[in-house]
């Protein structure tokens, strides 16, 4: 497995080039908004881009360099070096950190103020100051919006705020309408191909199409499936949905067995997403063509109810800490009972 880099030392954007072409057109009309919201699937480049655009931006707006996608500025660059070190005084990033309350990844309420205290600051070097929030959504309550709502409203001169968020709809209406919201889309299927190849030459490209379509176009989150089983994970999805509706408790046990003995504690909750994933494709085809096979055994409301089942079933076993075994039965119990 050959890992591209994290997003603030990566200089390769892939299959976002009309994104960054709209950041990098906002900046140099001279009118570039003091916000945006960059939304999308997880693992589909939304920090890559904010980095991205902010080395571009501290580096002071260089021209396009041929060959390569809009806002590039080469590794070699001092900014980029400085920006790959957590070096630049013109820059600060936030990042979900671990909660006192368990493991679940939380923003917390000092560094959003430890942000806003950087944007009043003048300049280090005469340019813009960037403050890039990754996930926003992942506050831990209500304190971090609120803090981060002052500056939205009355920001600084020459100061923008990159956030990212993989469920923008979970944001405040006051965050989100004083954002600019810029979409990123998944891949298309050959660049995914592309990227896959490189990083994961040793699967067969069976295997990479496979990891590519249950990753939705969304590479780092097809490189986040490849390093959990879930190939192997999303066999026994394939399994226990051919079973239904009648799953036999033998079969569950299996499954549950399977899932909660693998090396990777994030097992139970990787089988979850990619249970859901495949239960709301299923209903969206039955919506659009009719239902077949085992979701005719239920209403499409009900199919959407339990959805939303699984989802909180997932969570809360991880969040406190229960017996993942026992989650994967009760889930499957849902699904197989009549």
């Amino acid at each position: 497995m050959s890992l591209p880099p994290e997003p603030r030392a990566n200089p390769e954007l892939v299959g976002q080039d009309d994104a960054a072409t709209t950041l990098m057109e906002a900046a140099l009309s001279g009118r570039l908004h003091h916000a945006w919201l960059i939304a999308g699937l997880p693992g589909v480049g939304k920090a890559t881009l904010a980095f991205r655009f902010a080395r571009w931006l501290l580096a002071g707006l260089p021209p396009p360099v041929p060959g390569q996608a809009p806002l590039y500025l080469a590794p070699e660059s001092p900014v980029f070096r400085r920006i790959t070190a957590g070096a630049h005084a013109d820059l600060f990033t936030m990042q979900a950190n671990t909660g006192d309350k368990g493991k679940k990844e939380i923003l917390r309420a000092e560094d959003a103020r430890a942000a806003v205290r950087f944007l009043s600051f003048t300049s280090a070097e005469g340019g813009w100051r960037c403050v890039i929030i990754d996930e926003v959504e992942r506050a831990d309550s209500l304190t971090v919006p609120n803090i981060l709502l002052k500056t939205l409203e009355e920001p600084p001169p020459r100061t923008v705020l990159l956030m990212t968020s993989s469920a923008p709809d979970r944001l405040l209406p006051t965050i989100r309408s004083r954002c600019r919201r810029l979409d990123l889309h998944p891949l298309a299927e050959n660049a995914m191909a592309g990227l896959l190849g490189r990083w994961l030459p040793e699967l067969d490209a069976g295997q990479r199409g496979t990891l590519a379509r249950i990753a939705d176009g969304a590479p780092g989150r097809a490189l986040t499936l490849a390093e959990a089983e879930g190939l192997e994970l999303q066999d026994l999805v394939e399994k226990v949905l051919g079973a239904l509706p009648a799953l036999e408790p033998r079969q569950a046990m299996v499954v549950a067995d399977r899932v909660a003995g693998r090396r990777d504690p994030g097992a139970m909750v990787t089988f979850f997403a990619l249970l859901r994933r495949a239960l709301a494709a299923a209903t969206r085809q039955a919506a659009r063509e009719g239902a077949s096979g085992f979701v005719t055994a239920r209403s499409l409301a009900e199919w959407s109810v339990l959805w939303d089942r699984l989802g909180r079933l997932a969570d809360e076993t991880e969040r406190l800490n229960l017996d993942r075994k026992q989650a994967v039965l009760t889930g499957l119990s849902w699904l197989s009972a009549r």
